[in-house]
């Protein structure tokens, strides 16, 4: 290997490495968020209701901001879009902690979501920008730094707990606030041919539009397991409290490992397969939760759920790129689609429970996977033809 070989290899390991750290933060965020809403619904006295008003401006803030991101990019540039996002995310976590009532606490969430959105959509161009560059599949690596990131934020706001919600906060912003200082230098802009991309978007608008459904199932998948395994585990499984967390335990677990080994998936089997097999086996999962209701059959389902949607999101996301009229824009179209799955997936599954019981609800999702997994399919069949 020459050494200017050598130096462009190392450039382009330095890059990749800051773009995982970015990815790395936004979990950070994300976790130490997520550890502190307990001590926050507590500080300010809301009733369960209430903090679903609260968390229901953090997502419609993410989903507003989405198409923000993607005209940002175009604006000022991936890289520069994707620095200022990190920053304005790293400052934004602390909000939260400023509301004094459901009001004030619902606009700082929802002003909170719209950075994460921003962030959300700008990190997932530049690595799909650079994904091409690289010249293999690895995003899922990224989206596994997301995952990890989450896990450490909850981690470090769990340990903060005795301090209080805005310390928590606190922590996290300056780890985030630290990690994107430490990646800005290694961000560059990349070459993107827009021409190609518009040409793509006319001619495979349904391979979009599969990506956008395959996104918002997964995303919808993924909030009712945020949301309501532990409440299936405690009220259709019948077990304790304690013992209720280790199906969202077990699911995000599979889900960090997936990725972990999803690049390589995505390598040998391609993305059309990745999300048609993750979605049977999400499906599978789902249905051994809903036919054996006990603690162990279900956590092993949800166990399943976490590695069959694993590289789902990593996969469209790093798809739809090629398939908008421009890489920000395909991508804020699957992101828009993906958190309002999101966003409306509890809820659905809320209404539906009150309706017909939490067991049949749930059984809801076996269909939304399945769906998942037939996008896998058309999409297989579209690509080869194009």
């Amino acid at each position: 290997m020459t050494a200017v070989a050598s130096g462009a290899q190392s450039k382009a390991s330095a890059e990749r490495l800051a773009v995982s750290a970015i990815f790395v933060a936004c979990g950070i965020g994300t976790g130490a968020w997520a550890a502190s809403i307990p001590l926050l619904k507590a500080n300010l006295a809301l009733s369960d209701g209430e903090l679903g008003i609260g968390l229901f401006g953090f997502a419609a803030g993410s989903v507003a901001s989405m198409q923000v991101a993607a005209y940002l990019t175009r604006l000022i540039g991936t890289a520069a879009a994707t620095r200022a996002s990190a920053i304005v995310f790293a400052l934004a976590i602390m909000l939260p902690a400023f509301g004094v009532n459901l009001a004030s606490f619902t606009a700082m969430t929802f002003v909170f979501g719209a950075t994460m959105g921003l962030i959300d959509v700008t990190m997932n161009v530049y690595a799909s920008e650079l994904e091409r560059r690289w010249g293999a599949a690895i995003m899922s690596s990224f989206h596994a730094g997301f995952s990890g990131g989450g896990l450490a934020g909850a981690a470090l706001g769990a340990a903060l707990t005795f301090a209080g919600p805005f310390v928590m906060l606190a922590g996290g912003s300056l780890v985030v606030a630290v990690l994107t200082v430490s990646a800005w230098r290694f961000l560059r802009v990349a070459e993107v041919h827009a021409d190609a991309h518009a040409h793509g978007s006319r001619r495979l608008g349904a391979v979009m539009l599969a990506l956008c459904v395959a996104a918002f199932l997964c995303f919808m998948c993924e909030g009712a397991m945020a949301d309501w395994t532990a409440v299936y585990l405690m009220t259709v499984a019948g077990v304790s409290v304690s013992a209720a967390v280790s199906g969202f335990a077990a699911f995000s677990l599979t889900m960090l490992v997936g990725r972990l080994v999803g690049d390589a998936c995505v390598r040998q089997l391609g993305r059309a397969r990745v999300v048609g097999l993750g979605g049977a086996l999400a499906a599978a999962g789902l249905a051994l939760a809903v036919a054996m209701p006990t603690l162990v059959p279900a956590s092993i389902g949800f166990a399943l759920v976490g590695v069959g949607l694993s590289n789902v999101v990593p996969v469209v996301f790093s798809a739809s790129s090629n398939h908008g009229s421009s890489p920000a824009a395909g991508l804020a179209m699957a992101a828009t689609a993906g958190y309002a799955g999101f966003l409306i997936g509890p809820v659905i599954i809320g209404f539906v429970a009150q309706g017909v019981g939490l067991r049949l609800a749930i059984a809801l999702l076996i269909a939304c996977a399945g769906t998942v997994a037939l996008t896998g399919i058309a999409l297989r069949a579209k690509t080869a033809r194009s």
